[in-house]
């Protein structure tokens, strides 16, 4: 009993630090914004006294169903391409001998180190209807002269695709590190194909950090603003560039709270949906 109880106080200090850590940069920030969109605006741009629903029912707004597809479509698609890409280089990056791991790791962690805000106008560089790519395109043939890569759906999914990437490859890598490859030959032998190896055996082994890394990515890209301001113009906007408008250009921060908090609570829904089938399958895997 004595060692029951010694091994229970030993994991609560080792986890308080961090219980105390979400609690005061997650849960508190989190209830102060859910708490912000029940309070009306004053007149200087701040939360005004009392309570009031104005910022509930300004949810309503026409505008709001079409910026909040816009945001899921380029959300789940970005995630669907990082995980088609980060699948197979993890799978291959866990074959390769250890120094050439350590080699690949840190060109993929490189870019890291480079500011977010420069990277992302390194591709508005690239994109520009001057641009080196658009000129090497429209030389080519490919492009016509008034095809433009930039200000289009189609280029705030490139970007978010690059910046979002090393997030589903390092933990699709991480977990195909610790992957059992001699299962994949053992599936050969059985007869099954190539394809048939990889959809039904190391798949399902790195699935844990297919959905972390999926996971990552789709979280990332929901509260993305500032690759759509710059790459995808005024007709691309996501809901993160409607919650700056609201907080900095109207002043309007019970609003801009309300639009926070529904993303607050889709990206809830969606860790308790993880959360959910990952009990499930360990409960699965105890029987």
């Amino acid at each position: 009993m004595k060692h029951v109880f010694r091994g229970r106080t030993t994991e609560w200090l080792l986890t308080t630090p961090s219980l105390l850590w979400l609690a005061i940069f997650f849960a508190l920030p989190a209830g102060l914004i859910l708490m912000a969109a029940f309070r009306p605006a004053d007149l200087h741009g701040g939360l005004g006294d009392g309570w009031s629903l104005a910022a509930v029912h300004a949810l309503a707004d026409p505008s709001y169903p079409a910026l909040w597809f816009r945001t899921l479509w380029l959300s789940l698609v970005a995630t669907l391409i990082c995980l088609a890409l980060a699948l197979p280089a993890g799978y291959h990056l866990a074959r390769l001998p250890r120094r050439r791991q350590g080699v690949i790791l840190l060109l993929i962690v490189l870019p890291f180190l480079t500011n977010f805000l420069i990277r992302v106008f390194a591709w508005k560089t690239l994109l520009h209807p001057d641009g080196p790519l658009t000129r090497l395109l429209q030389n080519c043939g490919i492009l016509s002269e008034d095809t433009l890569l930039l200000y289009n759906s189609g280029a705030v999914l490139a970007v978010l695709v690059y910046v979002h990437l090393p997030f589903a490859l390092l933990p699709v890598y991480a977990a195909a590190e610790r992957f059992d490859f001699c299962l994949l030959d053992a599936a050969r032998d059985l007869g099954a194909g190539a394809w048939k190896r990889f959809w039904s055996v190391f798949l399902p082994g790195v699935g844990a950090g297919a959905g972390a890394g999926a996971l990552l990515v789709l979280t990332g890209c929901l509260g993305q603003y500032v690759v759509p301001q710059l790459v995808g113009g005024t007709d691309n906007e996501m809901i993160g560039n409607r919650i700056v408008q609201r907080a900095f250009s109207d002043r309007n921060l019970p609003e801009a709270a309300a639009l926070s908090g529904v993303l607050l609570i889709a990206l809830l829904l969606v860790l308790m949906a993880q959360a959910r089938k990952r009990r499930h399958s360990a409960r699965e895997a105890g029987l």
